[in-house]
């Protein structure tokens, strides 16, 4: 099955003096990759890595030419142009990618860049929204300490910037993290600072860790309790001796370390031990 908006691995069925006729592996309908976007000499049962999409008149075509996005992926998109059935985004093909105007979360602007999600409509044409929340993961591989990388797609004064994490993740830099140039389609490097106790999605803040805040003490413990799959064998009971020799600190300064990781939410202690608080 040959399937729109999307790269896939297909067979040259047969040449023509406009293209290659390409199938997939169980047959049926081919496709034309015309003679402009294949890269080289091809043959017949040669397989070909291919980007299927449709052309001017809805036909299925081909192009070994790599677009901007695909079906199921957001991405930063710059609109090309704005007619009454909504704004054209270039996203590397020669026929551009429609945001309809109900998919327009905000006015948008010829030359400026939008994060879109790419879908296909009920005709089964690649389109764009910039409605991406709920296109958003908030399973993201990140920790509390992580640093990730993330596209603002929209600001709200009063809640804070949110951000596409890799551009599959919730992210938020919440108002009082913010500074005065943050602003719509940056892409910024973020620190993880907590996460959402019901749904996990990613806090974020642009600043470097303060030591200040917590001490260099706590966070030596902390990267410890990272470094050993969150659990060390030492409280408020443990001999002092054990406690300087795993961390070269007093048991006052082990104790007053763990008071500030508890009182930051980043751990709690136990008979057996501290454990990083999930």
């Amino acid at each position: 099955m040959i399937a729109i908006g999307q790269h896939q691995n297909l067979i040259v069925d047969h040449d023509a003096s406009n293209g290659h006729y390409l199938k997939a592996e169980d047959g049926g309908q081919t496709i034309l990759l015309p003679n402009r976007e294949a890269e080289g000499a091809l043959t017949p049962g040669q397989t070909v890595r291919v980007f299927v999409y449709l052309d001017s008149e809805d036909r299925p075509v081909a192009t070994m030419r790599a677009p901007k996005i695909e079906v199921g992926q957001i991405r930063p998109l710059k609109v090309t142009d704005i007619t009454r059935i909504g704004a054209f985004l270039d996203w590397g093909l020669s026929k551009e990618l429609l945001l309809p105007f109900h998919e327009q979360t905000a006015k948008v602007r010829i030359g400026r860049d939008y994060a879109v999600y790419c879908y296909l409509d009920k005709t089964g044409r690649p389109c764009a929204t910039m409605k991406i929340y709920n296109h958003l993961s908030s399973e993201a591989p990140y920790d509390i300490g992580d640093w990730v990388e993330g596209y603002i797609y929209q600001i709200n004064p009063d809640i804070g910037a949110l951000l596409a994490v890799d551009f599959c993740y919730h992210g938020l830099i919440p108002a009082k993290e913010m500074s005065a140039d943050i602003r719509t389609g940056m892409t910024l490097k973020c620190r993880v600072t907590d996460k959402h106790p019901r749904d996990q999605k990613l806090f974020l803040s642009p600043r470097k860790q303060s030591y200040k805040t917590i001490g260099k003490d706590a966070v030596q413990i902390y990267r410890a309790l990272k470094d050993e799959g969150g659990f060390l064998p030492y409280n408020d009971h443990s001999d002092p001796e054990a406690i300087r020799a795993r961390f070269d600190l007093s048991k006052s300064a082990f104790k007053r370390a763990c008071g500030r990781l508890l009182r930051a939410g980043r751990i709690v202690m136990t008979d057996e031990g501290i454990r990083l608080k999930k």
